[in-house]
């Protein structure tokens, strides 16, 4: 079972990817980026040593890049190692998905063979999954497309926590050596089109054969490419696309002519195009397919110039990340839900009540004549009504105290919550505290197969009986709650009753049924509480709901 803390590792772990990733593609260079590489496995993966090695046109590999230890960089930088030796070492071992790891109890007879390798030193391991100076873990690079073709192999050593990768490190190392390929095919990409500019510029003498080198960069390239009108009346249109940006979009080379980037960008990402830059612009929006679709993209810009006549075209280079952006989506996902039931998970909880929440508290008073004229005429002014417990803080609006923590314009929905356990028409954001009863025993007869059967069904239970802008989290073990705004104090009530009865019922497992009662506390979220305070709230009041009640209606059936 996780740990209460592998989701903020997750989290740690998937930002750290995020900005290794990043800087990949902001290598200037190939060199630039082979060393990014090596030195993004140090930064964001958690190894010590990191290696890569580059295939060349021999088909031998070369080490290329060397990361975490400037000895052995200088012992194996350079040397170059046979493609044979580097295939054997590729399907020895265990396969992990795309990667390949080869244990010391099978590693040592690569000892003697020609490829550049560096001996670290340490004790024997002292359980299963520890690290052994003599494991080796290989990530091999595949260029884009069905051929599979080997641009290079990534190799990592010691890592810092001293155990092999579990299913989690190994699917960031695998994404991270995609990601990898990816930058070193577009930096060998740039620098042909950077030659083929070049060529463009100086060679005048030689202009149709450099206009032909172009041509044939541009047209083949394996991601999109575009040339787009600059100045005048037409600025931006596209004069020219590939193939591949053709195929990517669904729309003929005919259609896209009457077009600019700006008629294709997604509406919530036009502010985002027109901020990026001409000169060496970059930027990460969706563009719309002919389906109605739309598809993630990485556009970078560069500016193709006359010596005398001043810039004349804009080369756009458009790559398809959009299984990369699905990757992050998936592992930010993981990092913030619930492996089992796939609910929102304690880290999430937390993050969801403390956006609802200032440091302020708010008081909802009697207003004077002068104060109700001044609330009518501010809400009819912004077109915004408040309900009952909300209310509006903003210097300039019904509140002229600043909001501890916030600018002078920052807006905040204050949250109270109703007096007692009277409805008195006040709504809130009710915290709902639900701990299931006999579940344990579920656990010990039948157990934990069984125990996880009847959480996921309570955790769909909970999710249908909600609305859908409210939240079911599992906090931890068999304790969930549910947030949601808006309610009454009867309201609440009413809620937990019914979802208490939603779990009641007999589930079934493996032709069983079995039955777990819930208890429930309301709390309500205030503001000028802690996230704490809130939820140790609602679990108080669920403890005394829990010892108000008979035990035979707590028992599970």
């Amino acid at each position: 079972m996780e740990t209460e803390s592998e989701p903020y590792v997750r989290l740690a772990t998937l930002r750290q990817l995020h900005q290794v990733v990043t800087d990949l593609n902001t290598a200037r260079s190939l060199a630039d980026t082979l060393q990014t590489v090596a030195d993004g496995v140090i930064a964001g993966l958690g190894y010590e040593l990191a290696c890569v090695n580059l295939v060349r046109p021999d088909g031998d590999l070369v080490v290329a890049a060397f990361a975490g230890n400037a000895a052995a960089e200088a012992l194996i930088t350079g040397r170059v190692g046979s493609r044979a030796s580097w295939e054997r070492r590729l399907t020895m071992g265990e396969g992990w998905g795309d990667l390949r790891f080869i244990p010391h109890t099978e590693g040592w007879v690569l000892l003697e063979d020609d490829v550049p390798q560096w001996y670290t030193e340490g004790p024997e391991p002292r359980f299963e999954d520890e690290w052994h100076p003599q494991d080796r873990l290989y990530a091999p690079m595949y260029a884009s497309g069905g051929g599979r073709e080997l641009l290079g192999v990534i190799s990592v050593d010691k890592p810092r926590n001293g155990r092999r990768p579990g299913a989690w490190g190994r699917e960031a190392l695998q994404m991270y050596a995609s990601q990898s390929a990816i930058a070193i095919s577009n930096a060998r990409l740039r620098a042909n089109m950077q030659r083929a500019l070049v060529r463009l510029e100086r060679e005048q003498q030689a202009l149709r054969a450099s206009e032909e080198s172009f041509r044939q960069a541009f047209e083949y390239a394996p991601s999109g490419m575009a040339i787009a009108e600059m100045g005048g009346d037409q600025h931006g249109r596209l004069l020219r696309t590939n193939d591949a940006l053709c195929r990517l979009l669904g729309r003929p080379a005919a259609v896209m002519r009457r077009y600019s980037f700006a008629d294709l960008v997604h509406p919530e990402d036009i502010g985002l195009l027109l901020r990026t830059s001409a000169e060496g612009g970059r930027a990460e929006l969706r563009l719309g397919r002919r389906d109605g679709s739309y598809v993630w993209v990485s556009l970078r810009n560069s500016v193709v110039a006359d010596t005398a006549d001043g810039p004349r075209f804009l080369l756009t280079h458009v790559e398809d990340i959009e299984e990369r952006k699905r990757h992050e989506l998936q592992l930010a996902h993981r990092a913030s839900h619930d492996s089992l039931t796939g609910l929102p998970n304690s880290a999430e909880l937390r993050a969801r009540l403390s956006a609802r929440l200032c440091q302020r508290p708010y008081a909802v008073g009697p207003a004077t004549a002068v104060e109700a004229l001044d609330a009518a005429y501010g809400a009819a002014h912004d077109g915004r009504g408040e309900t009952p417990g909300h209310a509006v803080c903003a210097s300039g609006g019904f509140d002229f105290d600043p909001v501890p923590g916030g600018g002078p314009f920052d807006h905040h929905v204050h949250m109270t919550a109703p007096e007692g356990d009277v409805d008195d028409g006040t709504k809130g954001l009710a915290v709902l505290f639900c701990d299931l009863d006999g579940f344990k025993s579920i656990n010990d007869r039948f157990g934990h197969n069984t125990g996880d059967a009847v959480l996921i069904e309570v955790a769909r239970r909970l999710t249908t009986g909600v609305r859908d802008g409210d939240t079911v989290a599992r906090l931890g073990g068999d304790e969930f709650v549910v947030l949601a705004d808006g309610l009454g104090a009867a309201d609440a009530a009413d809620l937990a009753v019914r979802l208490r009865n939603a779990i009641i019922p007999p589930i079934r497992v493996d032709g069983r049924a079995v039955r777990v009662g819930a208890s429930f506390g309301i709390g309500w979220a205030s503001c000028g509480m802690s996230v704490e305070e809130v939820l140790r709230s609602a679990d108080q009041r669920m403890y005394i709901e829990k010892r108000s009640r008979a035990k035979v209606h707590r028992r599970a059936g």
